[in-house]
């Protein structure tokens, strides 16, 4: 019987390879932070630091910090309180260190790679007909932004429609499986409802910009269209939790001044 060969063994202080972990960046913060409750650094009812406190403290962008507090909230471990902060709910159980999703930031991201490309190959296929279906939506997202059941159905379909335009099954396949992430990740599923609460919506100028670059036929210019689009996506979905949380301070605000403006009429 072949023996197999001993495996070597790494000395205790040699540091493991910079590509041994897996773990995406806010998967690592969200792992310390739990460590960190875990570890009684921060107790029940405690405000965990700011995100900009964080960022620098651990050397990550804000929107990794966002994604990592955002698992966290998930998990019920933190509770976010608008124009606050986020505070801890409870402690950590040893189930804690697993379950993370796809975030909102990375589909957004994974977009603006896939979704660019898909927009390049669309401007050597697409058809006349094709270009006024995508502007039938860009005005059918305009009439939603208007509507108090604020939904992304047009906005939807309009990115469907440019994969489809390429006529590339795995493509369209791709973006497909994007959105539908999009929507049952939990991470990515909280951001989205954080961002429509803070009432952002799709931009219209930004994807009659797009059906515009793709009228040229031009790839190069459809795909930076598509791009930017994207770009300024991922920085909506930045501030769309800031943007909530000074509308809600503002109301609470000005309910405290109506209670105590009542009280002392009384």
């Amino acid at each position: 019987m072949a023996i197999a060969p001993a495996k070597k063994q790494r000395p205790a202080n040699d540091a493991p390879p910079p590509h041994a972990s897996q773990d995406r960046l806010y998967q690592e913060l969200a792992r310390k932070l739990i460590a960190d409750l875990a570890s009684g650094k921060y107790a029940v009812g405690d405000r965990l630091p700011a995100e900009r406190e964080l960022s620098a403290e651990h050397g990550m962008s804000r929107p990794t910090v966002r994604d990592a507090i955002i698992a966290l909230e998930v998990q019920g471990l933190v509770e976010v309180r608008v124009g606050s902060g986020a505070y801890v709910r409870r402690l950590p159980g040893e189930n804690d260190l697993t379950g993370f999703d796809v975030t909102g930031f990375e589909v957004t991201e994974a977009r603006l790679l896939i979704e660019g490309e898909a927009a390049a190959l669309a401007a050597t296929q697409i058809t006349d007909a094709e270009l006024d279906e995508l502007s039938g939506l860009v005005r059918r997202i305009a009439d939603e932004n208007l509507r108090d059941d604020m939904t992304y159905a047009a906005d939807h379909a309009f990115h469907l429609a440019i994969a489809r335009a390429g006529r590339n099954a795995a493509m369209v396949e791709a973006v497909q499986h994007l959105w539908r992430m999009r929507a049952a990740s939990p991470e990515s599923a909280l951001l989205n409802a954080k961002a429509r609460t803070a009432k952002v919506m799709p931009v219209v100028e930004e994807h009659a910009a797009i059906v515009e670059a793709l009228r040229s036929r031009d790839p190069a210019r459809a795909r930076a269209a598509m791009r930017a689009h994207l770009a300024a996506v991922l920085e909506h979905l930045l501030f769309a939790t800031e943007a909530a949380a000074v509308e809600e301070a503002r109301r609470a605000v000005a309910s405290q001044r109506a209670r105590l403006s009542h009280a002392t009429a009384i």
